[in-house]
């Protein structure tokens, strides 16, 4: 891993791997949502977003994809994929090519979809990220720009699962994984292990001070 990074960069690429999570696992709640609407649960989508406290409004299944994805709300679409493309614009000469290039498809696909979406749109959105995560992980061998990224994915993945109330279990085991990278980035650091009683601000700060520590230390 001979790979010098300056903390900015580490810092967008971090970002980066959040932003594109968060993208990627709002973007699941909301299809599993719209189902239940239709099907069983007319609030389903009330419910999810209140818990990314977000008071969200809608007529029908329909309006609620609409006002999800694209509604005046901190996790609207525009804002999360323009928040990773300039993260990425800032760490690109330290970010494969190939996913760079897909993170500007995935905006162009944005501008072109206008302010009325489908399951099918949001189907395509989803794929183009898994291409974007097959791209950053099919390197054999790995650099510090990888694993920053590879940080900010599992970081977001537990902090959006504790936010939905979601058992701590599948946490913990993300948590384990977390602290294995920190140690290959910073050897020389010892953090406390996280408890499953701990809350999910105990559980978040702990993570946050070890991030720090690491792009602070670049």
């Amino acid at each position: 891993m001979e790979q010098l990074l300056t903390a900015n960069v580490a810092s967008n690429l971090y970002w980066f791997g959040r932003y594109l999570e968060r993208i990627e696992a709002i973007l699941l709640e909301v299809v599993d949502a719209f189902d239940k609407i239709i099907d069983t649960n007319k609030d389903s989508g009330k419910e999810i977003y209140k818990k990314l406290g977000i008071d969200l409004e809608y007529l029908d299944a329909k309006n609620f994809l609409n006002e999800a994805v694209f509604g005046n709300h901190h996790a609207n679409l525009h804002n999360l994929i323009n928040f990773a493309k300039e993260n990425a614009i800032i760490s690109r000469t330290n970010m494969d090519t190939e996913a760079f290039g897909s993170v500007v498809e995935l905006t162009n696909l944005l501008k072109q979809s206008g302010l009325e979406i489908d399951c099918r749109f949001i189907d395509k959105v989803l794929s183009l990220i898994s291409e974007i995560w097959g791209e950053l992980t099919r390197k054999q061998h790995r650099q510090a720009s990888d694993y920053f990224i590879r940080l900010g994915k599992l970081v977001e993945k537990v902090d959006f699962h504790l936010r939905l109330g979601r058992d701590k279990e599948f946490s913990l085991v993300v948590m384990e994984e977390i602290d294995k990278i920190v140690t290959i980035l910073a050897p020389n650091s010892r953090f406390s292990p996280h408890d499953k009683n701990d809350s999910h601000e105990v559980i978040m700060n702990s993570i946050n001070a070890k991030i720090n520590k690491i792009i602070v230390g670049d």
